[in-house]
C-alpha cells in the first residue's frame, strides 16, 4: 500500500462527480507529519528522493528521506536541549535554504510552533510579531539587511530571544549548522499519552497574513493540516509517486506549504526547490530543464516573464502538468501558455486561511479566468449579503460551511488571540471568506474580487480583476489595480492605476506639456480598448500612471492604500 492510501480510501476516480462524492481523509487522532510520513518513508524507503536543492551560485543538494530524517533528528535534539517544546513558537526566517525543511520537520516532531516569515521584513514587521507572539527562537538566513533588521527589533522591543545563524558564522548570532552538527542523530517518537506526544487537534503552525487591508493577522493550523494538502497536491498539482515537483514560492509564504512538503511527500513526489537572489525567467527556466521537473505552479507573473523568453530555447519535455495560483489568471497568459508548451493551465482557488477550496481538476476542462469548481474536502456556497445561495451568476461571497468546534480539515482553526475577528468571519456556521465569486451554469466559478475591492458605480457592481484583465491585454501596462474614487454623480467611477511598459513612457527630457499630453492621449486608447473587451460601463474614468503600485511585503497590491491616498487628495482638494 502507498503511503498516501493510509488516510485516502480512495485516490483513483473516474469523474469530478465521482470525486466529489468519494473523497474522504482519515484521520488518526494523533496524526503527526514528521513522524508518519518523514520517518515512516526513512524507514521503509529510507533512498526515497525528498529534496532537491539548488542556489544560484552553484550549489547543490539532494536528501533522500534517511538523510533528511537524520538531520531533522539532529535540529531536534538541538531545539529539545534549548528547551524548546509543545506550543512554543520559533521563527523560521530562511528564504529558500534548505534548512526549512529539516528544521520544519523537526518543530513538528516536538509539537512546536513553526512560524514561517519573509526575509522581506522590515524592522517594524518583525517587531510587531515579536509584540504579538512570544518566540523563544529565530533563525535566520543572511540576506540583505534581515539580521540587522532581527537585531533592532529585538533591541526595541526589549525581547530576550536566541538567534541563530544557517548561512555560517556572524558576529552576535549563533553557528546553527555547528550546534546542530554536534547533536545525536537519532529522536525517537514520544510515547503515545505521554506529556511530549502531539495529538492531531494541537496547533503546529502559524502565519502572518501579509495584511493588504490591515495589520497582520495571526492564522493558526493543527497537525491535521499536512494531510488536507492531499486534496491540493493529489487532485490539483497532479503531484504523482516519483514525479519532481517545483511550486515557485519562497519558504516564508503558505504557499510553500501548499507546493513544497506536506502533500507533495505525502503524494511521493520529491520536492525542488531553487533559492535564488534575483528572479531571472531564463535561468529558472533552465534549472527546470536541466533538473527535469514534471510538475510546475507559479503566479501569473512568473508566466508572464516566462512567455516573454525564448520558451524554444528550453527543453520542457520533461512537464506533465502546470498551474497557476497567488493571483487571478488572464485568459491572455492561459493562451499565450498554451500556444507556446501545448500545457493547459489549471488555476485554483484558497486563502491563507485553507488549502485548495476550489481548483480546475484533472476531469474538468479549464476555462481560462475561473477558479474550477469546489473541492470535496470543502462544502463551499455563494452568499448574498441577506444570507441566501446565489442564482447562477449571480455575484456573492464566497462561504465555507464549517463547526468552529470542528472544523473540515486544512480550515485554519482561528485568529490567534482575536476572538472578535474571528468571531466576524466565522458564524453562523459558515466560514467568511471576504472574497466574491459567481458561479456559472456548469458549476465553475469566478472571481470577482475582495468584497472591500468591489466598486458600486452608477448602480453596477464592478469587481476589480475583469476591468484589471481587460487592461492587461493592453501593451502598455505592465501592472495595474483598479479601485473606485468617489463620484458625486455615479457614486464611484472606476480608477486604473498603471505601470506603463518601457516602451509607453514619455521621452527622456519631454516637458511637463508634453508629459501630460502624452498620457492623456494613452489614456483615451486605453480606455477604448477596455470598452472593447468588456461592458461599456466597465472603462476606466480615472487613469493614472505611476511608476510602481504600493504592495504588501508578500507582493500583493495594496489596493486599500490606492483608496486611501486618493480619499486624502479628494479632502485636501475640498478644502
Amino acid at each position: 500500500m502507498a503511503l498516501i492510501e493510509r488516510y485516502c480510501p480512495r485516490i483513483e476516480f473516474s469523474s469530478q462527480e465521482d470525486f466529489a462524492a468519494n473523497f474522504r481523509i482519515d484521520i488518526p487522532d494523533d496524526f503527526n507529519f514528521s513522524h508518519d510520513v518523514v520517518d515512516w518513508y526513512a524507514g521503509h524507503e529510507p533512498e526515497r528522493l525528498a529534496l532537491v536543492w539548488v542556489n544560484d551560485r552553484g550549489d547543490e543538494l539532494i536528501l533522500n528521506f534517511r538523510e533528511l530524517r537524520r538531520r531533522a533528528d539532529q535540529a531536534a535534539n538541538f531545539f529539545k536541549s534549548r528547551g524548546i517544546g509543545k506550543g512554543d513558537a520559533v521563527m523560521l526566517c530562511l528564504k529558500g535554504r534548505w534548512h526549512f525543511w529539516t528544521c520544519l520537520v523537526a518543530l513538528h516532531k516536538l509539537g512546536a510552533i513553526a512560524v514561517p516569515a519573509t526575509h522581506m521584513m522590515q524592522t517594524k514587521n518583525v517587531a510587531y510579531r515579536l509584540e504579538k507572539l512570544n518566540f523563544k527562537m529565530i533563525l535566520a538566513a543572511r540576506e540583505a539587511t534581515l539580521m540587522a533588521n532581527i537585531e533592532e527589533a529585538i533591541s526595541a522591543t526589549g525581547k530576550d530571544i536566541a538567534i541563530l545563524s544557517v548561512d555560517g558564522p556572524v558576529e552576535g548570532w549563533e553557528d546553527f549548522n555547528r550546534l546542530t552538527g554536534e547533536m545525536p542523530e537519532v529522536f525517537p517518537r514520544p510515547p503515545k499519552g505521554s506529556p511530549e506526544a502531539t495529538l492531531a487537534h494541537e496547533y503546529m503552525l502559524l502565519y502572518f497574513t501579509s495584511g493588504t487591508a490591515g495589520f497582520p493577522k495571526m492564522i493558526q493550523f493543527d497537525h491535521v493540516y499536512p494531510l488536507a494538502h492531499i486534496s491540493t497536491a493529489k487532485f490539483w498539482l497532479e503531484n504523482y509517486d516519483g514525479g519532481l515537483h517545483y511550486t515557485v514560492a519562497d519558504t516564508g509564504w503558505a504557499k510553500c506549504a501548499w507546493g513544497k512538503i506536506y502533500g507533495q511527500w505525502l503524494c511521493g513526489a520529491p520536492v525542488f526547490a531553487y533559492d535564488y537572489d534575483c528572479f531571472n525567467a531564463s535561468e529558472m527556466m533552465e534549472k527546470i530543464a536541466k533538473y527535469r521537473v514534471n510538475t510546475f505552479c507559479a503566479p501569473p507573473t512568473i508566466y508572464r516573464m516566462m512567455i516573454k523568453e525564448n520558451l524554444a530555447g528550453h527543453d520542457f519535455s520533461s512537464l506533465r502538468y502546470c498551474c497557476v495560483a497567488g493571483e487571478p489568471l488572464n485568459p491572455e497568459v492561459y493562451d499565450r501558455w498554451l500556444e507556446k508548451t501545448g500545457l493547459k493551465l489549471r488555476e485554483a482557488y484558497g486563502q491563507t486561511e485553507s488549502v485548495v477550496s476550489a481548483a480546475n481538476t484533472r476531469w474538468l476542462e479549464p476555462k481560462p479566468g475561473s477558479m474550477g469548481k469546489p473541492m470535496p474536502i470543502y462544502d463551499m456556497r455563494i452568499l448574498n449579503a441577506d444570507g441566501s445561495i446565489c442564482e447562477r451568476g449571480e455575484t456573492g461571497e464566497i462561504v465555507i460551511r464549517a463547526d468552529r468546534a470542528n472544523p473540515p480539515p486544512g480550515l485554519f482553526r482561528g485568529y490567534r488571540d482575536d476572538d472578535e475577528l474571528t468571531d466576524a468571519t466565522w458564524h453562523d456556521g459558515w466560514y467568511h471568506t471576504g472574497d466574491l465569486a459567481w458561479m456559472d451554469e456548469e458549476g465553475f466559478l469566478w472571481f470577482v474580487g475582495r468584497a472591500d475591492d468591489l466598486i458600486k458605480t452608477s448602480g453596477y457592481r464592478v469587481g476589480p480583476f475583469e476591468v484589471e484583465s481587460a487592461l492587461m491585454q493592453h501593451p502598455a501596462v505592465l501592472e495595474c489595480a483598479v479601485t473606485g474614487v468617489p463620484d458625486p454623480v455615479r457614486g464611484q467611477v472606476i480608477k486604473a492605476t498603471i505601470v506603463p511598459t518601457k516602451n509607453y513612457r514619455p521621452a527622456d527630457g519631454a516637458s511637463p506639456r508634453e508629459i501630460a499630453e502624452f498620457h492623456k492621449d494613452l489614456t483615451r486608447e486605453i480606455q477604448e480598448h477596455v470598452k472593447k473587451n468588456t461592458e461599456p460601463y466597465k472603462y476606466p474614468r480615472v487613469v493614472e500612471f505611476i511608476s510602481e503600485l504600493p504592495k504588501t511585503i508578500s507582493g500583493k497590491i495594496r489596493r486599500v492604500q490606492i483608496r486611501r491616498e486618493d480619499d486624502l487628495r479628494a479632502a485636501k482638494d475640498e478644502d
